[in-house]
């Protein structure tokens, strides 16, 4: 404990330490045991000092439909620094940080991790002094931050969770993966096969009916698929994007008997039942809005900021927490789902509270965050046999503190291939694999225009939680069929993809001819290697991908080649990729120790 004895305020430093993972943590509670009330603009989770300052920086920088893209920069003299001031982690800037040698890469050098755990405004500073020493500081972002703290109250700041390797970035990633799957997430679906989802967005929108909906979950099992998702539209007059957000209940014009009807058909064809909500928004157009537009964080005077024609709740408000938790509780527990995507899908602005007196309103951004925990804990950890998966315009809330609640999140809106294998690249250095939503979407592709095989599309989902986003009737049968092979190998190998040790083996930004990660059991006895060819022009006869993990005197047989290779020859010379493929060709190797 640090304490002042001028002021008698006091700053407990609480640590957690995983020895096994190489990773403490850290936060701060600061306590008023003063009489005097108190305003707190600025407490660090985490203030830790280096005796140098030649390290270089790794950020995850980015934004919609390009998430976490990598940025590596040697620190400079002065402060170094990465946040957000959108009321959200967001797409722009992501709460995780790497410092490391300036020769460290994937496999040797020293690499220190710092990831907040916190889901709002966030700040990451690198400061090097003019004796080039560095200190290193992340916790909430102090802009428009000013919380009252009263005598006997403290404020508790959230957790950084630091990690350290000396064998490079894959054994950093490798200690954030363990303890984020390990001991952050709550959920028991981190431990479980993960069903494959498709969704009702691509093919529907907002109009459908259950008869519509039904003929297309029949056709979704020919894919292999295990869940259908009801998306958008099922809710209050919501029959466009303008109207009904905030009325959580069902529009039986459109799914005669309700949900739990629906529920039923579609169990009895074997498929299991998801359903879409997005609980923290509103439309003005709603019965919601119109019984409380006290309820919205806005400005008195001015016009609301809208984005998507919906306004923000105001989470810090006890009575919204309490409609929320209510609202969603009472159509989870009529029974018969089986899994949630909560959906978050504009930022944070007009931050004023009607609830709190104008000398609090620095405190609402936190406030907000909280509220959303509260609302959380009763609706997510309240429903333990439910899958939840988050969602933020895609990964726009990308973080620990979510992982917390949700196994998985939807890792982008962006389902190109291609601009996906860049994506996932950069959300592994911090994020595990199982948590990282991902699907095969219909070509050519909505955001890009770009066509590549299926097979491509499949074996890029593969890095993830795999599922479809996409129109099944408007594919042939063979076209389903191939999926569902794809659908069988994903089943097959998804105890490796979600608990083995993962390995970047190559990185889209230096390598222009393919883009290739392995995952190997923690016992090293099998492994998972998947490519995907980019720049065809240079691809030749000599192309190899170097494998890791790998025992170097035990041999594994390649199941696709009949092969059978030491596991050192893997790693020095490697696999030989065909030659003569066309651009964004796929390949997929399973290797099984002998």
């Amino acid at each position: 404990m640090l304490k002042d004895a001028i002021t008698n305020i006091s700053v407990k430093l609480l640590y957690g330490v995983y020895f096994e993972k190489d990773v403490i943590t850290r936060a701060a509670v600061f306590c008023n045991d003063s009489e005097e009330t108190v305003q707190l603009e600025r407490l660090m989770s985490a203030s830790i000092d280096f005796m140098t300052g030649d390290y270089d920086l790794i950020g995850l920088f980015g934004h919609h439909y390009f998430e976490r893209q990598t940025d590596r920069r040697h620190l400079s003299h002065g402060i170094n620094e990465l946040g957000s001031f959108r009321g959200v982690s967001g797409h722009f800037h992501n709460p995780f940080a790497i410092l490391c040698d300036r020769n460290t890469d994937e496999d040797h050098g020293n690499a220190y991790g710092f990831a907040l755990m916190y889901s709002g405004n966030f700040i990451f500073q690198a400061e090097v002094d003019g004796y080039s020493q560095t200190r290193v500081a992340m916790g909430i972002h102090p802009k428009q931050f000013r919380f009252t703290i009263h005598p006997g109250e403290c404020f508790e700041a959230p957790e950084v969770v630091m990690a350290y390797s000396d064998s490079g970035l894959s054994g950093l990633s490798h200690s954030y993966h363990r303890i984020f799957r390990e001991n952050a997430c709550d959920s028991p679906f981190v431990n479980c096969k993960r069903s494959i989802v498709i969704n009702s967005w691509e093919p529907f929108h907002f109009t459908f009916d259950s008869e519509k909906l039904l003929e297309t979950a029949l056709l979704s099992k020919e894919l292999g698929a295990d869940m259908f998702v009801l998306d958008d539209g099922w809710f209050g007059a919501r029959d466009n994007e303008k109207a009904g957000l905030g009325d959580w209940v069902v529009n039986e014009k459109k799914l005669p008997g309700g949900l739990q009807a629906f529920s039923k058909k579609l169990h009895d064809i074997g498929m299991q039942f998801g359903l879409w909500f997005e609980p923290e928004m509103v439309n003005e157009d709603s019965d919601l809005y119109r019984a409380h537009p006290d309820w919205c964080l806005q400005v008195p005077g001015r016009a609301p900021a809208r984005s998507r024609h919906q306004l923000c709740l105001d989470l810090s408000r006890p009575d919204v927490c309490d409609y929320i938790i209510s609202a969603v509780n009472a159509v989870l527990d009529e029974g018969g789902i089986d899994y949630v995507k909560w959906d978050y899908n504009r930022y944070v602005c007009d931050v004023y509270s009607r609830y709190y007196p104008a000398d609090q309103q620095g405190e609402i951004y936190h406030r907000y965050i909280l509220g959303l925990y509260r609302i959380l804990d009763g609706i997510v950890k309240t429903h333990p046999d439910i899958l939840f998966e988050g969602c933020s315009g895609g990964g726009g809330r990308f973080d620990g503190a979510m992982l917390t609640y949700f196994p998985q999140i939807w890792c982008s809106d962006n389902t190109d291939a291609p601009s996906r294998l860049v994506i996932h690249y950069g959300t592994s250095f911090a994020y595990p694999v199982s948590a990282i939503g991902a699907h095969v979407s219909a070509c050519p592709n909505k955001k890009t225009g770009r066509t590549v095989p299926w097979k491509t599309r499949a074996v890029t989902a593969m890095h993830g939680t795999f599922g479809y986003e996409l129109d099944p009737a408007k594919m042939t049968g063979e076209e389903r069929n191939e999926c569902a092979l794809y659908s069988e190998c994903y089943r097959r190998h998804q105890d490796l993809i979600r608990t083995g040790d993962y390995y970047r083996l190559s990185s889209p930004y230096d390598n222009s001819i393919f883009t290739a990660w392995q995952f190997v059991s923690p016992d090293s006895s099998e492994s998972l290697v998947c490519v995907v060819t980019q720049d065809i022009s240079i691809l030749d006869k000599n192309s190899y991908v170097h494998l890791r993990g790998l025992s170097e005197d035990a041999f594994y047989e390649v199941e696709q080649t009949g092969q059978v290779l030491s596991g050192a020859a893997l790693a020095n010379i490697g696999l030989l990729l065909p030659s003569t493929q066309p651009q964004y060709s796929a390949f997929i190797y399973y290797l099984k120790k002998q």
